[in-house]
């Protein structure tokens, strides 16, 4: 009897030309840059600089690659250098191989030097990152779909897996499509650290380490149905005995974290508040203004304030001088209006010294005291030429 079930691509290769383009390489890609964008987004929301995540994922990316191919050549390195096998398929990363244990522990190697050049603690990162990576693994799982690998044991269910390629001892049929449980899951993890980072507000790497004790425990009961070759201890595949210390790892570390480190970092990235990033060309924007303002107090019409008050003074005199010499002119009493025109002088000199020195409020220690200096020197000239006049009209 014929039943439902999920179809597997008849290759895992499509050809541009002598280009090769590899569904397993597509769907890590896609993964990568989707844990980047919302790790982004994460980072920017904690107070980092927008590009951060990206910078240090230069370091991580390659690293974890490494890391995990490294786990699947050691742990399952009869596939590569026991009898009849090339050592060259080693390298061969596009054919399937990664192990996540690798890739997590050795990208976080570099991660940390990616984060130590730009002087930002490690957990914070992790912490944005976690859903993201966690998000890439539910992606980066339907690459064994294009290659017909991983899958569980045989079943009738509705969502079984049909395999149809006989290579490398595969036996056509229909099987528990564990790449896809594995992939839900994740899925689940993701939405699950974001829930939880938001509610108990999480840090110093317990988001990270949240992620990593939720997909240790999906890992154990998905990895127990699989059916791929792989070395077994006490009975128990070698990734079950690895989910499970990674698991007791991960709750130990939020646990003791949050006792010696309790809340969450309040700055992520040293700097990026006053670098200017978010929000600062808006500041900087809103201070030419009052530079300008600034300018324009001290500099009235495009000249400097002591020029302002040189030019007042002297027009203040010259006016003092002229009315004294008119009302010196055939009166006896041009003494003494000599005498009313220089206070009136003094007090016209000191009116528009002080209109003059007003608009240099925003130098208050140089301007004020030019200004000062300036009205005693003008006040002298100004009283000097009304004597000067009262003493002419007088020998007249």
């Amino acid at each position: 009897m014929e039943i439902a079930y999920i179809p597997s691509p008849s290759h895992g290769v499509l050809h541009l030309g002598p280009i090769p383009l590899r569904g397993y390489a597509f769907c890590i890609i896609i993964g990568v840059f989707v844990a980047v964008w919302l790790g982004n987004k994460r980072w920017i929301a904690r107070g980092g600089r927008a590009g951060t995540v990206a910078d240090i994922a230069v370091w991580a990316v390659p690293f974890g690659l490494v890391g995990g191919r490294l786990y699947h050549v050691i742990t399952d390195y009869e596939l590569y250098f026991s009898e009849g096998r090339d050592w060259v398929d080693a390298f061969k990363v596009w054919q399937g191989g990664l192990g996540i244990w690798g890739a997590i522990a050795l990208g976080a190697v570099g991660a940390w030097i990616g984060c130590r050049r730009r002087g930002i603690p490690l957990p914070a990162w992790a912490d944005a990152l976690a859903p993201g990576i966690v998000f890439a693994q539910a992606i980066g799982r339907w690459g064994n779909w294009f290659n017909q690998e991983l899958y569980g044991k045989a079943t009738d269910v509705p969502w079984a897996l049909h395999i149809t390629s006989a290579t490398d001892g595969r036996v056509p049929g229909y099987y528990h499509p564990t790449f896809l449980y594995e992939s839900l899951w994740c899925v689940g993890v993701g939405f699950l650290v974001i829930w939880a980072d938001r509610r108990f507000t999480l840090g110093h790497g317990r988001a990270f380490a949240l992620y990593v004790a939720a997909y240790c425990v999906g890992r154990g009961w998905i990895e127990y149905m699989r059916v791929d070759d792989a070395h077994h201890v006490l009975g128990l595949r070698l990734n079950d005995w690895t989910a499970m210390v990674v698991f007791v790892l991960a709750v130990v570390y939020i646990v003791v974290s949050a006792r010696l480190r309790p809340g969450r970092e309040e700055i992520v990235e040293p700097g990026a508040d006053a670098s200017g990033d978010d929000g600062g060309d808006g500041d900087a924007d809103s201070a030419a203004p009052v530079g300008l303002d600034k300018k324009s107090d001290a500099e009235p019409g495009g000249e400097t304030g002591e020029k302002t008050e040189k030019k007042a003074g002297n027009k203040a005199g010259d006016k003092a001088a002229e009315k004294a010499a008119e009302k010196s002119d055939g009166e006896p009493g041009g003494t003494a209006d000599a005498k009313t025109g220089v206070s009136g002088a003094g007090k016209s000199d000191g009116k528009a010294a002080g209109e003059a020195s007003g608009g240099a409020d925003a130098e208050p220690d140089t301007a004020a005291t030019s200004g000062t200096a300036s009205d005693a020197e003008l006040s002298e000239d100004s009283a000097g030429a009304a004597r000067s006049g009262a003493e002419s009209a007088k020998k007249g």
